[in-house]
């Protein structure tokens, strides 16, 4: 795992932090990206000192194109190559379709979507001409079953479960792996006041699955992580 290179968008907090902490304990190479990364530097800091790892970060707001370009072009100068690229960075509203506001989809697909979609065809080539790497793409229970107020964001993750399954396919005969994760509900800060912590899932539920997904030989791919909370969707 030493010097592994990783990529994690929407690394700030909850889900994007955690498989920050994950990989870095076990010696990762990381490049974070969200909007807010400048404002956790002292987390990032401790982070390095804690696992003695190099973190590289970079502020973005991946829901426009010219920003992920420029990501892709600092983790290309900064990485060379990329053995892992999580695409985590997402946003949820509710709504549903015949009254959320309008350019709700468009926020949701940009973000939930378009960033995979751009940063992952910018990576794709060093991927490509190493012949291995593997890209998981934070999709959602949403995307497996519609739902009342789900709205733009079932159907952004529902889109971004289809570039999955096409990448997957399209990468196989180049030894790269495409894994579709899809959480249930997970304690982050979206969720605190409105559940009981131990009604959902932790973030190092999901970390621990992913990390073990990345662990697997070259003959093994997971391409579907589904987990709920054990009562259930909330």
């Amino acid at each position: 795992m030493q010097h592994m290179k990783v990529v994690i968008t929407g690394a700030s907090q909850g889900i994007g932090r955690g498989l920050a902490e994950k990989f870095a304990k076990h010696g990762a190479d990381l490049f974070l990206t969200s909007r807010n990364m400048d404002k956790q530097m002292h987390w990032v800091s401790d982070l390095m000192h804690k696992y003695d790892v190099p973190v590289s970060t970079y502020n973005a707001d991946l829901s426009i194109k010219e920003e992920v370009f420029a990501f892709s072009e600092a983790v290309i100068e900064g990485f060379g190559n990329v053995d892992v690229l999580i695409n985590n960075a997402g946003i949820f509203e509710p709504g549903n379709v015949f009254d959320q506001p309008d350019g709700q989809l468009e926020q949701m697909i940009n973000l939930n979507l378009y960033s995979a979609n751009h940063l992952t065809r910018k990576i794709l080539p060093l991927m490509m001409r190493e012949k291995k790497g593997h890209i998981f793409n934070m999709c959602s229970v949403a995307a497996l079953q519609a739902y009342p107020g789900g709205g733009a964001y079932s159907i952004s993750k529902y889109a971004l479960e289809g570039f999955s399954k096409n990448l997957r396919e399209e990468m196989k005969p180049y030894g790269i792996k495409v894994t579709s994760v899809h959480p249930g509900a997970v304690f982050t800060k979206a969720w605190e006041g409105f559940v009981e912590r131990s009604r959902i899932m932790e973030v190092s539920d999901i970390a621990d699955l992913i990390w073990a997904a990345s662990q697997l030989s070259a003959n093994a791919c997971v391409e579907d992580i589904v987990l709920r909370p054990q009562l259930g969707d909330v």
